[in-house]
């Protein structure tokens, strides 16, 4: 790992995510050349790295290799932020996950790292507005880290909870995951951990040391989440997949405006956000190159 500034935080913009549509929210991206346009907007406000879900032209989401490939293609024509794939999926077929990873090479990709329930609850209702289970097996886990290997991404390991963290182990003990790491703790996912200071206190210390770590904040929380992450040396996330409000309440109109406040709240607390070079070298990005695919037994439980 390299020498490592506690004043520098990488700030990335998650950008459309895969739930969010415009009924909701008239300003999310769908097509290439409008996320690549939010791209600029985020860049220009303080972002290093954007992740990335692929849509269709009417919104709906796909894994389609040929359109991530036209979003990092359009990306690259206007900035040059750090790009971070997404990998998840609700099925336990990840080929067409590793193909875009391996065509498009992305510097990063998030990885989901274990199954949950994946639920939103409507207080005013009374009910569910979604209700279903998000599988994410070692051995799904294995084929995407194994994709990742090959093309020389880094993973990026998304926890929502502690056991996700925790469970890492056996994979490093594979060697299929190798140091140092790059985490992301989501909180406020209805079936994870909750949106509270002790909760990223824990994580960090379930995570092995040296590790990078950022806090992915759902809805009105992100903000004070955000801000307890730049306190605590972490590093954070903004943009209309998170959250579709400014603290003030009025909706964004861009993925600009949502980094605009993170940094503003990263410079409040002393820090200032790392340009793209150093993001790399705070990520460890030059540790990932290409590598020759291996076949790896399942892990098992430790005794």
């Amino acid at each position: 790992m390299t020498d490592r500034n506690p004043d520098i935080c990488v700030i990335t913009c998650a950008v459309t995510g895969v739930l969010a549509n415009r009924k909701q929210c008239p300003h999310i991206p769908y097509t290439p050349v409008e996320i690549a346009e939010e791209a600029k907007r985020a860049y220009d406000a303080g972002a290093s790295v954007l992740h990335i879900h692929a849509r269709n032209d009417d919104g709906t989401p796909t894994f389609e290799p040929a359109v991530f490939a036209k979003i990092k293609d359009e990306i690259e024509k206007r900035c040059p932020i750090l790009l971070n794939f997404s990998s998840g999926t609700i099925t336990e077929d990840v080929s067409m996950q590793a193909t875009y990873i391996k065509q498009s090479r992305p510097h990063i990709a998030a990885l989901n790292m274990g199954t949950m329930n994946y639920s939103k609850y409507s207080e005013s209702r009374k009910q569910f507005v979604f209700d279903m289970v998000f599988p994410n097996t070692y051995s799904k886990i294995i084929k995407l880290l194994e994709a990742m290997n090959e093309a020389g991404v880094k993973p990026e390991l998304e926890c929502f909870d502690t056991g996700h963290t925790h469970g890492i182990w056996p994979l490093l003990d594979m060697g299929v995951l190798k140091k140092p790491l790059q985490f992301s703790f989501i909180v406020n996912v209805l079936g994870g951990i909750p949106p509270l200071v002790e909760s990223l206190q824990l994580q960090t210390k379930i995570m092995p040391a040296g590790s990078e770590w950022e806090v992915i904040g759902i809805s009105k929380c992100g903000w004070k989440m955000i801000s307890a992450a730049a306190v605590l040396g972490g590093n954070v996330r903004a943009g209309l997949e998170d959250n579709l409000y400014l603290p003030n309440g009025q909706m964004a109109k861009s993925n600009g405006e949502l980094v605009e406040v993170a940094a503003r709240i990263v410079r409040d607390v002393g820090r200032r956000p790392a340009t793209v070079e150093e993001a790399k070298q705070i990520l460890s990005l030059d540790r990932f190159t290409p590598q020759e695919p291996k076949t790896h037994t399942a892990p098992v439980a430790r005794a």
